[in-house]
């Protein structure tokens, strides 16, 4: 198996997504201050809810992310 692959005590797991966040009508709103800060509350949630984020990009109209979680995380609550 490849190094990438998490593992647990019966069970070896890579788990990733990729979210694509868009503002409403694809409004071109994420520049200047909004995107400073965009980068440092992402890397905060991920935290949060115990993620990595692999890679990540922002553009005027909308935010690509390629996050890495464990199997059981519950989303909500």
């Amino acid at each position: 198996m490849s190094e990438t692959y998490q593992s647990l005590s019966h069970s070896k797991w890579d788990c990733k997504y990729h979210v694509v966040f868009v503002p409403k009508r694809r409004r071109k709103a994420i520049f200047g201050q909004t995107r400073k800060q965009l980068g440092a509350i992402l890397h905060a949630l991920a935290r949060q809810k115990e993620c990595q984020l692999i890679e990540g990009r922002q553009m005027p109209d909308h935010v690509h992310m390629c996050t890495r979680f464990h199997p059981n995380i519950r989303w909500h609550r």
